[in-house]
């Protein structure tokens, strides 16, 4: 008896707090979202296979907010900032990060500046959305903290595919408004030829990209992982705040401008990449390295054209479990500048000759 009378209890419990669901008008979703009741937890997209937007759809600040594409396609409009929050400064910023949303089960969503702009929040989800042609970023993540990015397939971004970075606004800093410890998993970007990176890291702290693609058309690089102050990449990157990044299993299947990887971090945060496959030859380097605690591992693949270039003469890299052709060799030549897979090109002031004492080779695969 009191068993059944707890069961009846929590049935009553979970029937009394069932989410507030709210159903998005075809009319006007911009509007919608401007006007979210404050009770509102699930919002659906289910009035129509298709909707529209010219503007920003602005998201409430709320402690959790469902977006459920319900599979339909959402068109925005050319100046479309997409889902969005507006931000004054850095201040505003830090009293609003209670806020999180998981954005889901979208068709497509075409079109517009970004698809996904996300700012100021902490445990945010933005999950199984085919992203269509946007013209700056499909995804743009500002101070958004410990975001997950998953089963996300990014098509032809005019410029950026999927940004994780520091907040812009007035106050903001390399150090105070970082996506930490954000997780991009299963997302594939399918570039253009005005594609420049098709995924990017700026100044944030242990973020991990697992299990992600970069096709399509030419871009400049595949993964832009910078943490260089003010955006100078003419200089090592001095941001004291970055330690670590995570790069797994990633599968490139299309030629690079510039360098599949730039590699530009602060000398003591470490950088692991491992199993990457590059499929097809590669004239750009396939990795261009500036600072960092860079670590390859369990690379199989790997052709005698393919070449690591560095822009220090000192670089701090560790080879281990690799293909053999991903190796240095036991000397420098052509003048200094070339030992095996390394090479110094394009190098900084001061840095004339190339130099192996930080660089390490260790149990060749094959």
């Amino acid at each position: 008896m009191v068993r059944s009378g707890s069961c009846f209890l929590w049935l009553l419990f979970a029937f009394c707090s069932k989410a507030t669901e709210y159903v998005v008008p075809v009319q006007d979703v911009a509007g919608f979202f401007a006007k979210l009741p404050k009770d509102a937890t699930y919002v659906s997209f289910s009035a129509a296979a298709v909707y529209k937007c010219d503007g920003d759809i602005v998201l409430p600040d709320v402690q959790l907010l469902v977006i459920d594409g319900k599979g339909c396609k959402l068109v925005l409009g050319p100046n479309s900032n997409g889902f969005t929050r507006r931000i004054t400064d850095q201040a505003d910023a830090a009293k609003r990060t209670g806020s999180r949303y998981t954005i889901r089960d979208f068709a497509s969503i075409e079109g517009g500046k970004k698809a996904i702009d996300l700012k100021a929040t902490l445990g945010s989800t933005v999950s199984n959305l085919r992203l269509v042609g946007q013209s700056e970023a499909a995804i743009d993540l500002r101070f958004a903290l410990m975001t997950r990015v998953e089963n996300v397939l990014v098509t032809k971004p005019a410029k950026r595919g999927i940004v994780v970075r520091i907040g812009d606004w007035p106050g903001a800093t390399w150090s105070n408004s970082q996506s930490n410890h954000t997780v991009v998993e299963q997302c594939r970007v399918y570039a253009m030829a005005t594609t420049t990176q098709a995924f990017t890291v700026l100044h944030c702290n242990g973020v991990r990209m697992i299990d992600c693609i970069s096709e399509g058309g030419p871009c400049d690089h595949d993964l832009f992982l910078s943490a260089a102050i003010g955006g100078n990449e003419d200089q090592p990157a001095r941001n004291t705040v970055v330690k670590q990044f995570t790069l797994s299993n990633f599968h490139v299947e299309h030629a690079v401008r510039k360098a599949s990887i730039h590699v530009n971090m602060p000398p003591k945060a470490v950088v692991d990449l491992s199993q990457i496959y590059w499929n097809g030859p590669q004239k750009a380097p396939v990795i261009s390295y500036v600072s960092g605690q860079l670590n390859l591992s369990d690379i199989g693949w790997f052709t005698d054209d393919m070449r690591i270039a560095t822009r220090v003469t000192s670089p701090r890299i560790n080879i281990d479990r690799c293909h053999s052709a991903l190796a240095t060799g036991d000397r420098v030549t052509n003048g200094g500048v070339r030992a095996g897979v390394l090479q110094l090109v394009d190098p900084l002031p001061g840095h004339t000759a190339l130099g192996l004492r930080y660089v390490r080779v260790r149990t060749p695969s094959m």
